[in-house]
């Protein structure tokens, strides 16, 4: 069986720091990408708001600079998926393709959310072509156009005020008569004008052309459908963090996302750490997600010199 310092599950913002930070402190880190090398991040095109980069950057561009930078270090990272874990020993047993282990001193866990999405075909289809789960990251590309929100509750709320502070019109479309968001939230999505609420609606297909999303085709509950025109298309029905592998021994909250100690990125499990949107149920921004596996990787060095 192979033995390691460190092994990283995960190859976003998180991941890649994490391996980055890990080979710079001697620990010979090995990342396993996952099914999506880059991460969540790379669904998306243009990247604006991360620093150091004043003109944008691609997405993959950006995860493939990341890679590279951690290589350069002596980070092994490579290609594969965890498949089961057993975190009970003072090592954590680690199983590749439900094939090969690996006992690893350390462990960080950086494996992401992944955003609920309507499954639909048209959705699928369009993803970065239009069709978006996160308006901090997409917003910009949409100022003075129309765009649609999906959900009715905190985080729709949240996208829909955002977005309606760049775009000329904010449609949400909410398949109840009533909004789950707090009363504050509430409030500032019904007293904010350019954004019209679309009750008791759901969205039956996403319409586009050879330039990417141009309208939605969209049925109300008494059944009569009709379609807008819109420039862009935003999911806010929740992400779910890819923690179910993890969940026999680690700690989460009640919609699965990692508990790490306050000031740190420890979970409950000696020598197991948490970094990026796994354990974030709040930002889910790469800055933060890169900053968290910084975090992490630092906590693994300092627990393996006390260990």
């Amino acid at each position: 069986m192979e033995k390691v310092k460190c092994l990283i599950i995960g190859s976003g913002p998180a991941g890649y720091t994490a391996a980055l930070y890990a080979s710079r402190a001697g620990l010979a880190p090995v990342l396993y990408e996952g099914m999506q090398p880059g991460g969540q991040l790379t669904t998306t095109t243009e990247i604006e708001n991360f620093p150091g980069y004043p003109n944008g950057v691609d997405a993959n561009v950006m995860m493939g600079e990341f890679r590279a930078q951690a290589e350069r270090f002596g980070a092994d990272i490579r290609f594969g998926s965890v498949t089961d874990v057993d975190f009970s020993g003072s090592n954590h047993i680690v199983t590749i393709d439900d094939d090969a282990k690996i006992e690893a001193e350390s462990v960080i866990i950086a494996t992401g959310a992944s955003a609920k999405y309507l499954g639909l075909e048209s959705e699928t289809r369009l993803r970065g072509m239009g069709v978006s789960a996160c308006a901090t990251c997409d917003g910009f590309f949409y100022r003075g156009k129309v765009v649609a929100v999906v959900g009715g509750g905190d985080t729709a709320c949240e996208e829909a005020s955002y977005l309606a502070g760049l775009c000329s019109k904010v449609y949400m479309i909410v398949r109840r008569n009533v909004l789950r968001a707090s009363e504050a939230m509430q409030q500032r999505v019904k007293n904010t004008p350019n954004i019209e609420i679309l009750w008791e609606t759901q969205t039956e297909e996403v319409l586009s052309d050879a330039m990417g999303v141009n309208g939605a085709r969209l049925v109300r509950k008494s059944g009569e459908k009709f379609d807008i025109a819109i420039d862009g298309f935003f999911l806010a029905i929740g992400h779910h963090p890819n923690s179910d592998l993890f969940k026999t021994y680690v700690e989460t909250d009640d919609q699965g996302y990692i508990k790490v100690r306050t000031g740190s990125q420890a979970t409950n499990v000696p020598g197991v750490f948490a970094a990026g949107d796994v354990c974030d149920p709040r930002y889910r921004q790469a800055i933060v997600a890169a900053g968290s596996g910084c975090k992490a990787a630092m906590d693994a060095e300092k627990y393996l010199m006390e260990k």
